[in-house]
């Protein structure tokens, strides 16, 4: 005597039930291998096509695939040719290891201040400096820079450059 298994679907004997499950009547038992996860359907692999490594989803194959990029991306700042995206150049600015700017408090303020003069840049900021006492206030908002495809807002230039480019696909957001 025997039953199918209410999850793979194979005709079981009993005894390739759990008593608990034999009582759960035909149609609503599974077998002990669908219980103890033996039978698991094979879980969809992620390829590289470049070196044919496999990840577990879209977004980890995302992230490896910028390991084969160039590194032809130059530093808007100090000239360093030897970045993959203009995201990790901007990066390598707030970090405050540019040699062309002094620590990464005013690395930010550059970076916010240099993205604000760019036409191309207003989609993306939250919004224009705050007026105290008649005149500009020098602070860097907190979440200065908008994703305009989602809302998201983001503290880092940098952040929102990877976002676009891993999340839309938008290599190219801003040029220097």
């Amino acid at each position: 005597m025997g039953r199918y298994c209410a999850e793979c679907g194979d005709w079981c004997t009993n005894s390739d039930f759990s008593r608990n499950q034999r009582m759960k009547g035909e149609g609503y038992s599974r077998c002990k291998d669908c219980v103890s996860g033996y039978s698991q359907p094979p879980q969809p692999s992620y390829e590289c096509g470049e070196c044919y490594r496999t990840f577990n989803n879209q977004n980890e194959l995302n992230m490896h695939i910028q390991v084969h990029r160039p590194r032809n991306v130059a530093c808007p700042v100090c000239g360093d040719k030897r970045f993959r995206s203009g995201a990790n150049a901007v990066q390598h600015v707030e970090s405050g290891y540019c040699r062309g700017c002094a620590g990464a408090d005013n690395a930010r303020q550059q970076i916010y201040q240099y993205a604000q003069s760019k036409r191309a840049m207003q989609p993306y900021m939250t919004g224009t400096p705050l007026l105290t006492n008649g005149g500009y206030h020098d602070r860097v908002p907190d979440l200065p820079y908008q994703c305009r495809e989602c809302a998201k807002s983001f503290r880092q230039l940098s952040q929102l450059m990877q976002h676009q480019d891993q999340k839309h696909n938008n290599l190219r957001m801003l040029q220097y």
